[in-house]
């Protein structure tokens, strides 16, 4: 084998910049990885199923009031442009901004009374991720996010896929880290698809060889070099060379396994199913997110950004950014049928009892509009200097939907005040959001526990109940 094939597969006898050590660096920091099982005792409510979540995110937090719970009866001070139009459930109102979703609200729920007290996007991010209770904004996260935390306690490092994928990373905000797997270690960070999959030339790196004597020389490979690493693990004293073999072993397996190629690969779509979802980043993210679920990955995340939000490229809306109902109305179509589409397509394809979606943000945004002068033209707003309206960041009241996981759909859980500043029925907190996912992973979170550097037990979640209005 010349040392050219190898460098090509990115692999060179697992020395110099191999994969393992790429999935590696991608990671935050140095962190070790931890030992599964050193923790509380476990409650599995999900014995032997094989559940799933897509967590779709909206950086920056998207309007409560001009999308999810509309408000027309508001002060015009409050009140946004967009009618509310009736959806396929008698009682639920969308604004006419979602029309897609206004014709499949039978298959999910809205929660409309979410609060918390972060109110940076750094703190509000971690508040909604990782359950992290402070309201000030910190450049990295101290607590490991949902994500890395399911992947540690459902981690099998002998799968043919990653079990926890992210399409467009959900981990960072400006300078700011807002999701990691932090004291647990980097093997238990996600492996990140990078681009946009609407592109003719897109392609995930590293995926798939072709050539079955290379994938088997590669295995001989692994094995000579994990005998020598067991000689070396017994001098190791920081379970650095563990985690380094879970980052082989990962890489291994997207290197050889047909299985992973496939389900990268949107090219296996029906040309009507892509359109479907829309010829779009936004669209091929969600439906790549939904193939790699069915393919058996239980964690994928995917963050809905970028030049389809306009000129900022998030959902921060302030008037110094966009004129918000112009950004709403841009963005807006290319959302409803992302979202919708991946909606029904989990329920098409029976996976809606496996897989959960979750489309959420790290808040809402201000009920009473402001008006400001932009800080600069472009998609969405007007020339440096136009005074145009924005709404700005509102913890105290957020909208999610939640859709499949066997969950009782078609409803409205909770209630915000006629102008949508705060909850008035049902609160509920990012603690109760984040037992809910956990217990669709079949993780009682009140009774587990996993251990930081220096072995202590620390709860994956020291307040929040599932919400029961939903199971």
């Amino acid at each position: 084998m010349k040392r050219r094939e190898l460098l090509k597969v990115g692999m060179y006898g697992f020395g110099g910049l191999s994969l393992s050590q790429l999935m590696h660096a991608r990671s935050y920091g140095t962190e070790l990885a931890a030992k599964p099982g050193m923790g509380l005792a476990t409650a599995n409510n999900r014995q032997g199923e094989r559940t799933a979540i897509i967590l779709v995110w909206q950086r920056g937090g998207c309007s409560h009031l001009d999308t999810w719970d509309p408000k027309p009866d508001a002060p015009a001070e409050f009140r946004g442009p967009y009618e509310p139009i009736k959806t396929n459930v008698p009682g639920i109102l969308l604004t006419e901004l979602l029309p897609k979703l206004s014709k499949c609200a039978d298959k999910y729920t809205l929660l409309r009374s979410v609060a918390h007290t972060g109110g940076g996007h750094p703190a509000g991010s971690l508040q909604v991720l990782a359950g992290d209770p402070d309201a000030k904004d910190k450049t990295l996260p101290v607590l490991p996010d949902w994500m890395s935390i399911a992947n540690y306690l459902r981690h099998n490092p002998k799968r043919e896929i990653p079990n926890y994928i992210t399409v467009n990373p959900v981990d960072r905000y400006d300078s700011f880290t807002i999701a990691g797997a932090t004291y647990l270690g980097p093997s238990y960070d996600p492996f990140r698809v990078i681009g946009d999959p609407s592109k003719p030339d897109f392609k995930v790196p590293n995926i798939g060889i072709g050539d079955k004597t290379l994938a088997a020389r590669f295995r001989q490979r692994l094995d000579l070099k994990q005998g020598l690493d067991r000689v070396k693990a017994e001098i190791d004293q920081a379970g650095v060379m563990e985690a380094m073999n879970d980052f082989d072993r990962q890489a291994l397996n997207l290197l050889t396994s047909p299985k992973a190629q496939a389900a990268f690969d949107l090219s296996n779509e029906k040309q009507s199913v892509r359109e479907r979802y829309g010829n779009h980043q936004w669209g091929q993210q969600l439906l790549m997110a939904r193939r790699l679920v069915e393919a058996g990955v239980e964690i994928v995340t995917t963050e809905l950004d970028g030049p389809l939000c306009g000129r900022v490229a998030n959902w921060d809306d302030h008037a110094v950014n966009h004129h918000v109902f112009e950004a709403l109305n841009f963005r807006m179509p290319s959302f409803d049928q992302a979202v919708s589409a991946l909606i029904e397509d989990v329920y098409e394809r029976g996976l809606d009892r496996r897989v959960l979606v979750v489309v959420a943000g790290e808040f809402g945004r201000t009920p009473r509009i402001s008006h400001v002068a932009s800080s600069g033209g472009g998609v969405a707003s007007g020339a440096k200097g136009t005074v145009q309206p924005g709404r700005d960041h509102w913890p105290r009241a957020n909208t999610m939907l939640f859709s499949g996981g066997g969950l009782q759909t078609g409803q409205i859980i909770g209630a915000t005040d006629a102008r949508g500043e705060d909850p008035v029925e049902r609160r509920v907190s990012p603690g109760d959001f984040l037992a809910t996912l956990y217990n669709h992973l079949g993780l009682n979170a009140s009774r587990i526990a996993v251990p930081d550097q220096a072995g202590r037990p620390i709860p994956i979640l020291p307040r929040g109940r599932v919400i029961s209005e939903l199971t």
